[in-house]
């Protein structure tokens, strides 16, 4: 009952908004959800010939059966785009996708042609978008072609070689690296991109290790697959995290890009208290872009809840604060499995276990449920001018302002309450927030004194001052009154029927 009064009171809220049509959706819109395959749910137990759950190199059961039944459980979090790892045929320890055996067959373990295309149409009809990450810099060593003495020309010595001990980057031992260079690489290349773009109906791809990539091919491949699918979206992983990534972020083919360093910068404000979140915001205004994807762990660093852990600081009440950040902030929220469940980890193997949906939240599935609403209703808040308007130690507003509407965002990542007064909004107007339903109304001085509890968040609509609206309680109240004579009436009408037997 709760939880309906709340959503009932957010859609009232919202009622003050303007609503953006499905036609203007970008990628800054979605709200994205990364699947390793054999990690995340095991839906087909016929797959399971090559499964060792014991064995962290090995396959552990996830499929795309698996992927189809929790359709529904990312849809009630508000995901609206999901991105597979790669599905192309591998060696018999290559879960991950990374050391490709054979570019145009799909990996068996993970279930047959005909279930991927069963997953893809299940998502479109639930309006989720499917990606699939694809590996166009790596072959396996064990690929027919590295031992070909045609194509020997086809491969170079790996660009990138971890300087730390990155443990779950072990399969750079087990594969090649194409030569993109070479114009027999890039037609062999272009034509596994194409076949798959016929084969299935899916809605973009993530480029794998789009740093490590020949620049002019990868413009040449991303102009391929924008011509061949226009309406696809192109995101670019980056394998280095000391990369210069500014030429992906300048390619107009693609859509997203990850950032190491500002999701480095957002998991050390929030799994750690009483930072500011002002340094924050000078960190993205200095090296984040509008084509960021946001995130605050994936497959190959520490779970953010193992960051507030150490830092002493409950990882729930930190999650809520990074992601109110995420979903608010100029750029894509990018979220890798297990990120929703706040689950734990340091490295590989503990990164890349499979799903615990057993340890489900409700009020934190309450929360991302609330957020996704407000971001899919809210136009300000994914195409909004962004800025920083006030700062006191670690709490921050930001506004959103779109056309006539101007949102704001209030984020306390002290340990102590705080507030803050704003001057720049007219008297005639008031916020009200669509957490608590607070109203906030200007004081005799023309000023809104906006204050938030230690570790907790506010998002703020700017809408006119109506006062008390004895309209709308009178109507409530009329509803209610209606209500209870109707099951006085049918009580008192069952009791004379009892008498009269």
């Amino acid at each position: 009952m709760k939880r309906i009064l709340t959503i009932i009171t957010i859609i009232c809220s919202l009622s003050f908004v303007t609503v953006v049509s499905a036609n203007e959706m970008n990628v800054q819109e979605e709200i994205v959800y990364n699947i390793i395959i054999d990690r995340f749910n095991n839906g087909d137990q016929s797959l399971n010939d090559h499964v060792d759950i014991n064995d962290p190199y090995n396959y552990h059961g996830g499929d795309f059966d698996g992927i189809s039944q929790k359709l529904s459980h990312l849809e009630s979090l508000g995901f609206t785009t999901i991105v597979l790892s790669p599905i192309m045929e591998t060696d018999m320890t290559g879960f991950h996708g990374y050391t490709v055996e054979n570019f145009f067959n799909l990996n068996e373990n993970f279930g047959s042609l005909e279930s991927l295309k069963s997953l893809i149409g299940q998502a479109h009809e639930r309006d989720m978008k499917v990606m699939i990450e694809f590996v166009f810099n790596y072959a396996a060593i064990t690929h027919p072609f590295v031992t070909d003495t045609n194509k020997k020309d086809w491969f170079m010595e790996n660009t990138y070689t971890p300087e730390n001990d990155e443990q779950s980057l072990y399969w750079l031992d087990d594969v090649v690296q194409f030569d993109q260079s070479h114009p027999e690489v890039q037609q062999y290349l272009l034509s596994v991109a194409e076949h798959w773009i016929d084969e299935l109906n899916i809605d973009g791809i993530k480029l794998h290790a789009a740093d490590q990539s020949d620049r002019e091919f990868l413009e040449s491949l991303a102009t391929f697959i924008k011509e061949k699918k226009p309406d696809s979206f192109l995101f670019a992983h980056v394998l280095d995290h000391a990369a210069d990534i500014s030429w992906l972020q300048d390619l107009p083919q693609i859509d997203g890009v990850e950032n190491p360093a500002l999701a480095t910068a957002i998991a050390d404000t929030f799994s750690e208290g009483d930072l500011s979140i002002d340094n924050l915001y000078e960190t993205q205004e200095t090296i984040g872009h509008n084509k960021d994807l946001l995130y605050t762990e994936t497959k190959d660093t520490p779970r953010f809840a193992n960051y507030a852990a150490l830092n002493e600081r409950t990882a729930l009440t930190a999650w809520k604060l990074a992601l109110t950040y995420l979903y608010t902030t100029p750029g894509t929220p990018y979220m890798y499995q297990g990120n929703e469940l706040q689950m734990f980890g340091l490295e590989f193997p503990e990164t890349q276990q499979m799903m615990l949906f057993n340890s489900t939240d409700p009020d934190l599935e309450e929360f991302h449920n609330k957020l996704s609403m407000m971001r899919d209703d809210i136009p300000a808040l994914t195409k909004g001018d962004y800025s920083q308007v006030a700062v006191n130690d670690g709490l921050s507003i930001f506004s959103r302002i779109f056309e006539d509407e101007i949102i704001y965002i209030a984020i306390n990542n002290d340990e102590v309450m705080q507030d803050v007064v704003l001057k720049d909004i007219a008297t005639d107007m008031q916020l009200r927030g669509l957490f608590a339903d607070e109203i906030i109304r200007s004081n005799d001085d023309e000023e809104f004194i906006i204050t938030i509890p230690r570790e907790s968040m506010e998002i703020y609509v700017v809408q006119p001052n109506f006062g008390i609206n004895w309209y709308y309680i009178s109507f409530v109240a009329a509803v209610f009154t209606v209500f209870f004579l109707a099951i006085f009436y049918l009580s008192r009408k069952q009791k004379l029927r009892e008498q009269d037997k």
